[in-house]
């Protein structure tokens, strides 16, 4: 076939293909939706990691913006020269030029707390301001009969406990010895390259985070200030661990000074049970161990994510970044803007997209956004995806945040550098470094089109599943996806503070849940029973039959199978989405905005769907695709055709 030909043959399939559902029209598509604001781009990690030059890092930032990226991370990163050192006047510097760049482009920045990870010491700088300030944790020490505690240099006793058979054991408190990753090379061992490990700060210790403000975010107010709350949208703190990486073995996070705050919490002395954290062998051990984990984590809010939170709203910003785990939907409550990681493949197409603590992630930092009546929620994603990572993956795991709610993407990472090691630190480059640079900006287009449209909205969702602090349960969840019933996570302590909970489900932040679903706790509060004991008598509360409290609440509807759940479901309330024939590949979420419905639906799965779909507003459909803005009539009576991966937008108007 002669070339001309062929790309007449070309257009015109291109032209059938579009208009599957309809007419392609140009006109009465919302202008913000064809140009959303700049504060929807993606905001790159820019990994700072080799020989920073001024003219270099303006025709980075220029290089960016022409590819459709409006903002990034300054992220300090392993590859710096060794004279250059964390917050030195030469990495102030380049800082005021990427951020007075940025102002002059209407671009964005957010700030980095540390160098490296995870944040909390100030690249050593915590622990060298007072030793007392490293990373602590408690340990234990089998006594035998005759045998005289010795302790070493800077441990600390704790208390003895007597445990059966007439054994005792002590608990002390030491130096965890745990590091942080740090900005510089230094050496090769054993033909491999050797990184600098700054000493972790100890972040449940209010002194020591005290030190750390002062260190790095009253730094960056005296350097940055005049641009908060403008270029500088906030600052991002990164995974802090309370004993550090790479820590002593069997080590638990916590110190003798904390039991006070842990009691408070607890409401009950827990000294006497400490042994419990490392044996089993009393009655109630394994309850003790799951209220001091419990408890711990509430005194890392306290102590860490409270302040910060704080700090940041008081200088009219935002704290961004992520907690250390997958779950941690508690911590959430601190942020400005809640957020997770998707790393080292935690989430891919296939079982991994709903199965296990990582495929909860996105759910939950939407949730925490949901509840906490906030605008953004957020995720770093693709660091350490390999250099393997191939385009397809990268627009999927963006597509499998979006339709779970999130609206602020953190790619990992764009490279300044990638001389040497720096290739392979943490690979890929997903940005100037990449094979798809050259045509980056219509998926740039398309993430900003997808964050404005999950930005100020609101969420239609009838079904809420409860959850923990540090637990986001997925088994039923996995059920709910595969037969599009959407929902949110919903913290345990929601209950005991800003929800209301009446016959007709639970009200909160203006969504108003239906039913509610349990799958699986460590624990219920007393404070609690009556408000589940309500929505059990009116039917509105599911629970998983193997949990142990199915048998709990008279009412009740109890769910095993899919079957069993997607009936007990419809018993509450009607569906929002239908699909003929069934498929368990299509995710959807439901939002009002400016007055019109969108559903945004993704087929998460490597086969094509073609199948009708049936929804519960009715009104002028329009299909809408976020790559180039265009829009296609709607047909309700015609088949809809998903592609393997493919995302579509439904707009559905008056």
């Amino acid at each position: 076939m002669k070339p001309v030909l062929k790309q007449i043959v070309f257009v015109v399939f291109f032209v059938i293909n579009l208009t599957f559902a309809g007419k392609i029209i140009t006109h009465n598509i919302p202008s913000e939706f064809t140009n959303p604001p700049r504060e929807f781009t993606v905001m790159p990690f820019w990994f700072w990691n080799d020989t920073l030059k001024e003219e270099e890092i303006v025709r980075q930032i220029a290089d960016f913006e022409n590819h459709g990226v409006y903002g990034f991370v300054i992220h300090p990163r392993i590859g710096l020269p060794e004279n250059m050192e964390w917050l030195s006047p030469e990495m102030i510097h380049a800082m005021n030029v990427a951020v007075q760049e940025a102002s002059k482009r209407k671009m964005y920045v957010v700030l980095y707390d540390e160098g490296m990870y995870p944040s909390g010491s100030s690249s050593g700088q915590v622990v060298a301001r007072n030793s007392c300030h490293a990373a602590r944790g408690l340990a234990k020490i089998d006594i035998m009969p005759g045998d005289k505690l010795q302790l070493s240099a800077g441990t600390k006793l704790v208390t003895t406990i007597a445990r059966p058979g007439g054994k005792r054991v002590a608990i002390i408190e030491k130096p965890s010895g745990g590091v942080i990753r740090g900005l510089h090379y230094i050496g090769k061992k054993d033909n491999r390259i050797e990184e600098e490990s700054p000493p972790a700060g100890d972040i449940l210790n209010p002194d020591a985070v005290t030190s750390f403000i002062e260190l790095v975010y009253d730094r960056f107010a005296k350097e940055f200030g005049t641009y908060f709350g403008t270029t500088i949208l906030g600052i991002f703190t990164d995974e802090p661990s309370p004993l550090g990486r790479v820590s002593e073995k069997g080590l638990f996070p916590g110190n003798a000074a904390l039991l006070e705050q842990i009691n408070r919490i607890l409401g009950y002395d827990i000294k006497p049970y400490l042994g419990d954290l490392w044996y089993s062998d009393l009655p109630g051990s394994d309850i003790h161990r799951v209220d001091y984990n419990r408890a711990i984590n509430i005194c890392l809010e306290e102590n860490y994510y409270r302040r910060l939170g704080d700090w940041c709203k008081d200088h009219q910003i935002s704290l961004m970044g992520h907690p250390a785990e997958s779950m941690d939907i508690g911590a959430q409550r601190y942020f400005q803007v809640p957020g997770q990681d998707l790393v080292w493949r935690y989430v891919e197409p296939g079982a991994k997209a709903l199965e296990g603590p990582h495929s909860t992630m996105a759910k939950g930092a939407s949730s925490a956004m949901v509840h906490q009546g906030l605008r953004r929620n957020s995720n770093e994603l693709y660091g350490a995806y390999g250099h393997n990572l191939t385009y397809d993956e990268m627009q999927w795991l963006a597509n499998w945040c979006f339709v779970r709610g999130q609206n602020f993407l953190f790619p990992h990472a764009f490279y300044y550098s990638i001389r040497g090691p720096r290739f392979d630190e943490r690979p890929p480059d997903v940005g100037p470094n990449s094979s798809w640079w050259d045509t980056y900006k219509p998926f740039a287009d398309a993430c900003r089109r997808l964050s404005w449209l999950n930005t100020d909205s609101k969420q239609v969702c009838s079904l809420a599943i409860l959850c923990e602090a540090t637990w986001l349960p997925d088994t039923y969840a996995k059920i709910c996806y595969q037969n599009q019933c959407d929902f949110n996570y919903l913290e345990i302590r929601y209950l005991q503070e800003g929800a209301k909970v009446d016959a007709g489900g639970i009200h909160i932040s203006g969504m108003h849940y239906k039913a509610l679903m349990i799958d699986g706790l460590s624990f219920l509060p007393d404070n609690v029973m009556p408000s589940l004991n309500m929505l059990a008598a009116n039917g509105r509360l599911l629970i998983g039959k193997n949990t142990p409290y199915s048998a709990m609440f008279e009412g009740a509807r109890i769910i095993q199978t899919p079957e069993e759940t997607k009936n007990a479901i419809i018993k509450v309330f009607q569906p929002d989405i239908s699909i003929d024939p069934m498929t368990a590949d299509v995710r959807y979420r439901h939002v009002v905005k400016n007055g019109d419905h969108y559903y945004i639906l993704f087929n998460e799965g490597a086969g094509v769907v073609t199948a009708k779909l049936q929804f519960s507003v009715t009104g002028k459909s329009q299909w809408l695709n976020p790559f180039t803005a265009e829009v296609v009539v709607g047909n309700e009576d015609e088949k809809v055709q998903f592609k393997p991966h493919e995302l579509k937008i439904l707009r559905i108007s008056q």
